[in-house]
């Protein structure tokens, strides 16, 4: 870092406090606001319309390698007499066109300079092209007395190029002007995009809600999933928050206008389509209201809207949505769903499944992780619980030799054959529930109640060789009362 002599700099600073910084206060406030807009790397900054220099100084002091232009002869005489040794290069030059070549840069500041020029949409298009992928464009800005460019104009010329535009206002810290003001003052930082920056489409998707019944509408005509069922849903538009976006899309398709108070954000699902780029897709949640039915507000999109059970939902549907639509009735809340190239459009009963649900941080203690269930008729049990769970919106899990499992959220239950033993004596295993297994936020926590244990009643067993009944996860303790409930406990 560049150390100043700030008093052997003082005399060339200019008078007015806001804009020489002679005022240690108002240069302490200025210095600490540019650390938070300039990168903490040693960067090339271009100081556009830079006077005397003086927030070059405070820059080149910060460590950073400064080129320095304006269009005054005299500014740049003292710009470049209180900037030596600071390794500043400082030209004459207009700052809408700044005389650096082929220079590339990683900052380019301008200080009240914007305002002041014939075609600021033409110097902002210019400045673009002199900054490194991922630069930032630092704009200082304000209207005084009426006179000068508000922060929306400016913004509105920047989001021609990028769509990172971070609005600080200034007004109120009135230790940046050496007074209070009540004008229009603020910054703006716009980064520059790289050219091949990622950018994904934003799904908006409607799960209207009758009893255990959800609303489908069959897609016709789109020459997309032609034929196949879908919930209502659509794209999120510039400029529109995904809330606004469904609101917008039910009324289109369906007719009904909702509240947003209404909405309940149910999942949230990254997808891919068979061939095609990733996209993120938001399900939202809402009740049915007799007096607003739905209809059909778009036939030449859709052939019909019916309702069907969640829980028996029709095979001749959207893949991504059946995903979706399973993963809500499980309770999981974000999931990615990943097509093959040669996977289908539509869903495929038998087909490989696509969906991976993403775990919830920090499940809280407590909270019932599984239960496992011993019976003496795999068959019979597979489908009596299979129905039950099914109907109480569990969804298949695992299915092995001797077991079967249904999820819901974060727990699931197992049904797990145990055979009685021949002679039926006092030994054989009986039907019913063999343990019970509860998360536990963190191993520390797991290990405190591991230890607490034995003065509760409660002995330590030695782990059975399997941790989860899944066979994942190595942070497992078995515990055991008196009457023989064994307990599992669960850290992630």
């Amino acid at each position: 870092m560049t150390t100043i002599d700030w008093d052997a700099a003082a005399d060339s600073f200019d008078e007015e406090p806001d804009h020489g910084l002679h005022d240690p206060v108002v240069r302490s406030a200025w210095a600490q606001r540019m650390e938070t807009w300039l990168p903490t790397a040693r960067s090339a900054v271009l100081d556009l319309g830079c006077g005397t220099g003086s927030l070059a100084l405070l820059v080149a002091g910060q460590g950073h390698r400064v080129t320095a232009v304006d269009r005054s002869p005299r500014m740049v005489d003292q710009a470049r007499a209180k900037l030596a040794g600071t390794g500043t290069e400082v030209l004459v030059g207009d700052a809408g066109h700044p005389p650096v070549g082929k220079q590339r840069f990683d900052v380019i500041l301008a200080r009240h300079t914007v305002w002041l020029l014939p075609d600021p949409a033409a110097a902002l298009r210019h400045w673009f092209s002199l900054l490194r992928p991922g630069g930032r464009l630092l704009l200082i800005e304000g209207v005084w007395n009426g006179t000068g460019l508000s922060a929306a104009h400016l913004t509105a010329l920047l989001n021609e190029h990028t769509e990172r535009v971070h609005h600080e206002p200034l007004s109120g810290d009135s230790r940046l002007w050496g007074k209070e003001v009540d004008d229009e003052r603020y910054a703006l930082v716009a980064r520059a995009e790289p050219p091949d920056r990622h950018r994904e489409v934003v799904d908006v998707h409607l799960i209207l809600r009758r009893g255990p019944d959800v609303l489908l509408a069959r897609r016709a005509g789109t020459g997309y999933a032609d034929g196949l069922l879908h919930a209502p849903s659509g794209h999120a538009e510039d400029g529109e928050d995904v809330r606004a976006a469904v609101i917008r899309e039910t009324a289109e398709e369906i007719g009904v206008e909702l509240d947003p108070d209404e909405l309940r954000v149910a999942l949230v699902m990254q997808h891919r389509g068979p061939g095609g780029n990733p996209r993120m897709g938001w399900f939202f949640e809402a009740d049915h209201d007799p007096a607003r039915p739905p209809r059909n507000a778009e036939p030449d999109k859709c052939s019909e809207l019916a309702w069907f059970p969640l829980d028996a939902l029709p095979d001749d549907m959207v893949a991504y949505c059946r995903a979706g639509l399973d993963g809500y009735r499980a309770e999981q809340r974000f999931l990615i769903h990943w097509h093959e190239d040669a996977d289908t459009v539509a869903y495929a009963p038998r087909g490989t499944r696509r969906a991976v649900p993403l775990p919830v941080a920090s499940t809280p203690t407590g909270r019932l992780h599984h239960v496992e269930l011993r019976v003496p008729d795999l068959a019979e049990a597979d489908a009596e619980w299979g129905w039950l769970l099914g109907r109480l919106g569990h969804v298949p899990y695992q299915r092995w030799t001797h077991g079967r499992s249904w999820r819901r959220g974060e727990s699931y239950v197992v049904v797990e054959h145990t055979p009685r033993l021949p002679d039926g004596g006092q030994d054989a295993p009986r039907s019913g529930v063999s343990r019970l297994a509860f998360h536990v936020q963190g191993r520390a926590t797991l290990d405190a109640l591991a230890a607490d244990a034995p003065g509760h009643g409660w002995r330590q067993l030695p782990p059975d060789g399997r941790a989860y009944a899944d066979g994942s996860g190595p942070y497992v303790a078995r515990l055991e009362n008196t009457a023989g409930h064994e307990v599992e406990l669960v850290a992630p």
